[in-house]
């Protein structure tokens, strides 16, 4: 049966026939209800990142922050995916050359992300854009032989494990269809719709799932969409928004409200429940800047106290607003001073009660900028 966000079409015959979902052509038609309470919502979430961009503009060091934020972000959104890692796992010094795949899955989230975004200064956000950042998030990683930076041309579908198209809980578009589906929707995501950003943002993060255009990444992908899209139309300067908060403490519902789309055409209820996600993650992405700032600002007075020996360990400390798990060796390396001159910053870091040692010994020893990561952590 047929809605306003599509119908689902009968493929093959006979005991092997199954039914894919054709998704209609953004914007819905007939368009969005703007009732109260979307009207409200859309206020509420406008202002908070409104907010959120005033607090980055103001925050000289908000830069370093934006950057735990996209680890924060490709955490949070690959355990929606099932991911088993923690921030001190993505932190860890080794973490790069990891070979623990949940880690790995998140370090790669990270390179897309920073690719995405860099890429977005040369090109409009066209599938091209979303196909060289999909091949940069599974190079190396779990679904590597699925066809990394290349729609699909074959059938997939979403259920638990062990499922088949005969049971899936959901069978996304056949690959001719997906084809159309996707070409509409870069059309959509470059027209001149006047419809508010954020709606837009909405819709596009509903479509792209629908279509689920890869064998695998789809829902990392269609997460950082709603980044790049806040992005290219200005309403984010910069990747502080980290959704995946919400959506990942929401993850149920998250995924029965797109499917409530599909099946009565209610775009609606799924628009404001992305708004609550906004509102809910610019708010908590801007109470974090403020304790990171208010942090920042402590352990700084307390380097500046050391005297001569602040140049040192402020050169550590600020290694360490970008890189809060660390070991001596590495960064020593990073920095190009002698292990000797980092080990004496590093105590000094220890006493002052900004560092804390974790439980190896030896020259393999790691220290953490607790504090610092105990605030990332909130949501993860």
């Amino acid at each position: 049966m047929a809605n306003r966000a599509g119908y689902f079409k009968a493929n093959l015959s006979g005991s092997m026939e199954y039914k894919s979902f054709v998704p209609a052509p953004l914007p819905p038609s007939p368009p969005i209800e703007f009732d109260e309470d979307i009207a409200n919502l859309l206020a509420k979430a406008s202002a908070q990142l409104a907010a959120l961009e005033s607090i980055s503009s103001r925050i000289p060091s908000m830069g370093l922050f934006v950057s735990m934020y996209v680890y924060k972000e490709a955490l949070m959104s690959s355990q929606i995916e099932g991911t088993q890692a923690t921030l001190e796992d993505v932190f860890e010094p080794t973490a790069g050359a990891n070979v623990n795949r949940d880690v790995s899955d998140v370090v790669n989230y990270v390179k897309a992300t920073n690719f995405a975004i860099k890429r977005l200064g040369e090109l409009p956000l066209c599938n091209r854009l979303l196909r060289e950042t999909h091949a940069v998030l599974m190079e190396g990683v779990r679904g590597s032989e699925k066809n990394p930076g290349e729609f699909r041309s074959s059938q997939n579908w979403i259920g638990g494990a062990g499922s088949t198209l005969r049971n899936a809980r959901y069978i996304p578009p056949s690959p001719e269809d997906m084809e159309r589906a996707m070409s509409d929707l870069e059309k959509y995501i470059n027209s001149d719709d006047e419809t508010n950003e954020l709606i837009r943002a909405a819709l596009i993060h509903y479509q792209f799932e629908s279509i689920h255009p890869f064998l695998d990444g789809n829902g990392r992908i269609g997460r950082l969409l709603i980044t790049l899209f806040l992005l290219e139309k200005k309403v984010l300067s910069s990747p502080a928004l980290y959704i995946s908060y919400f959506l990942k403490r929401n993850r149920i519902e998250y995924y029965d409200r797109m499917s409530e789309v599909r099946s009565k055409g209610n775009y609606e209820q799924w628009i404001k429940f992305f708004l609550q996600a906004i509102y809910e993650s610019a708010d908590d992405a801007a109470f974090t800047a403020d304790k990171l700032v208010t942090l920042h600002d402590s352990d700084v007075g307390k380097i500046l106290a050391m005297g001569r020996a602040s140049n040192s360990t402020m050169r550590i400390f600020e290694y360490l607003e970008t890189s809060p798990i660390i070991d001596i060796g590495k960064t020593a390396e990073a920095l190009g001073m002698s292990f000797a001159t980092a080990s004496g910053a590093v105590n000094r870091l220890i006493k002052a009660d900004i560092l804390v040692q974790s439980g190896k010994s030896g020259r393999n020893r790691t220290f953490s900028y607790k504090r610092y990561l105990d605030i990332l952590r909130n949501g993860t």
